[in-house]
């Protein structure tokens, strides 16, 4: 999956994976990773989610990770404030008070690039990758976000009736990514009303990761 096709689709305003709200599932689990007001929490590819929002009243700080530019110009847009833009590497920094988001391939985002951060909210990363950046990709978030927690969202469904993404990560897959790495928890999973993109029945799965010890 290229950052070209997520471009196009930020184009061609084909943004269903967008909610109008927060994460319900955000909302419900945020307790559980263990967060005081100031931490800061990072979003892999976190387009202009709401839930970014959301997580700056918690009073939390967010750092992000995005591939199209338009949609963080957006998301600050929507935000009412205006970054300052540096450049670092093949990325570009957008910041402003309590927020950051690293525009470019997020398998270029170093430790030292992205900093400390407490926790990891994984809504859209992991999904959005097919099969092989999936094994690569879960490796490089646990190492440069330093371990830290995770709420991760994922989903289970038939994916010959629906080519992606979202690609269908089932919980074996998960846990074939994570669990020599972390402890990890299913903290609810449930049927996705009227199927995924209304094609084909889902479900959509919160795991809380908490590294070992």
């Amino acid at each position: 999956m290229q950052a070209s096709f997520w471009q196009q689709k930020w184009q061609n305003s084909e943004l269903g994976f967008h909610l109008p709200e927060p994460h319900p599932k955000l909302v419900r689990h945020i307790g559980r990773l263990g967060l005081k007001p100031g931490d800061r929490v990072f979003l892999p590819l976190c387009g202009k989610s709401l839930d970014i929002a959301w997580l700056l009243q918690q009073g939390f700080k967010v750092v992000g990770a995005e591939w199209v530019q338009q949609a963080v110009e957006q998301l600050f847009a929507e935000l009412g404030v205006e970054p300052t833009i540096t450049q670092i590497g093949q990325l570009s920094r957008y910041s402003a008070h309590q927020l950051d988001i690293l525009v470019g391939d997020i398998f270029a985002v170093d430790a030292d690039t992205l900093g400390l951060v407490d926790a990891v909210y994984d809504r859209a990363a992991l999904v959005a990758l097919p099969a092989d950046k999936r094994i690569l990709y879960s490796r490089h978030l646990a190492a440069i976000s330093g371990f830290s927690p995770q709420l991760l969202i994922s989903f289970e469904y038939d994916q010959s009736l629906l080519s992606g993404p979202p690609f269908s990560v089932s919980p074996e897959e998960v846990k074939a990514h994570y669990q020599d790495m972390f402890t990890l928890e299913l903290l609810e999973s449930k049927a996705i009303k009227g199927g995924l993109k209304g094609k084909c029945p889902a479900d959509e799965q919160a795991w809380l990761l908490s590294a070992k010890s």
